[in-house]
């Protein structure tokens, strides 16, 4: 029994790690999505920034230097998603594919070209690393039942960079339901002509939305090379870009929800990885390929309409044309 709860428990701590990327990712998505820009671009964004953070650390020796160098190149490519789509009106799932496939080629290419190891980066020192913390007592609570082993092995533990995206989702709320910007926000998703009539800028306000995904994806881009391994390796988000649309779409486009929308995602990308190669009785060898398949076909469903009703903002996707009078 004590060997189930633990099993449970290191699970659950899995979870956690996995989830991370995607919770900052899926806020990123939802900032911009809000705003009226459809942002397929999360993938390129969260690679790119993974490039640049393992590269920074690996020559610096600092992961807050890689993180920074992360958050500037992911900013980079959110401002020209938003050069695009927002100034120029371009087709905003084009413009996103092709900030993927940029950063899918250029980061592979830079790799050899500077380190000369098939694409991949140094692996990076504990120094240059974002290092796990145990939270205080955490080994003095071991001992309580219950409680005790999900505070050791749960919540202490981590990174800073877990904390942070668990802080952000309580963050992105307030600032979307709370504040003047979020109101904002979200009135130029739904009908920007009424924003500008009020005499404010729907650029701008678009402009800020990827501004902010540009930050939260530089963040979880960093999470993956320095944080939750050790250099950067070809295609290390493997898709965790579009997982974390869909959460968004599974969380119907609020914070809360897409937050819980990310821990099953993580929980079944994290069961795949523990049930590899097990054989189970009667089923035999696990199919995980039908865990990392299963966000995708929930996503669909809940779209269809089988679970609840998924409503994207009203004007997501659509470039604004200023009414001449």
């Amino acid at each position: 029994m004590a060997d189930t709860y633990l099993l449970i428990l290191l699970t659950l701590d899995a979870t956690l790690r996995v989830a991370t990327p995607l919770i900052l990712a899926a806020m990123a998505g939802l900032f911009a999505e809000r705003s009226g820009v459809i942002d397929i671009g999360l993938e390129g964004k969260m690679l790119a920034a993974a490039f640049a953070a393992a590269a920074t650390a690996a020559i610096t020796g600092s992961a807050w230097a890689g993180l920074g160098a992360g958050i500037t190149v992911s900013i980079g490519l959110a401002l020209l998603h938003g050069f695009a789509c927002i100034t120029h009106r371009g087709d905003q799932v084009i413009s996103g594919v092709a900030i993927n496939v940029v950063a899918a080629g250029l980061t592979v290419v830079l790799g050899i070209a500077w380190f000369h190891q098939g694409g991949r980066t140094p692996t990076l020192d504990a120094s240059a690393r974002f290092t796990e913390h145990a939270l205080p007592f955490a080994d003095a609570a071991r001992g309580i039942p219950v409680i005790g082993p999900i505070y050791a092995e749960v919540i202490s533990g981590h990174n800073i960079l877990v904390y942070l995206a668990l802080a952000i989702v309580p963050l992105t709320w307030w600032v979307v339901y709370r504040t003047r910007f979020g109101l904002r926000l979200r009135a130029v998703g739904e009908n920007p002509a009424a924003v500008d009539t009020a005499g404010i800028s729907v650029t701008g306000l678009r402009y800020s939305a990827m501004l902010i995904a540009g930050i939260l994806c530089g963040i979880a881009g960093t999470y993956l090379s320095t944080a939750h391994s050790a250099a950067f390796v070809r295609d290390m988000t493997a898709g965790k870009g579009y997982m974390a649309l869909a959460a968004m779409i599974f969380g119907k486009w609020k914070p809360v929800p897409t937050l819980f929308a990310c821990l099953l995602f993580g929980f079944l990308d994290a069961m795949a990885v523990r049930l590899q190669g097990v054989e189970l009785p009667v089923i035999g060898i696990f199919p995980v390929q039908l865990l990392q398949a299963l966000p995708y076909i929930l996503t669909v469903v809940l779209l269809a309409g089988f679970i609840g009703k998924a409503i994207a903002p009203k004007a997501s996707g659509t470039p604004y044309v200023k009414e001449r009078t």
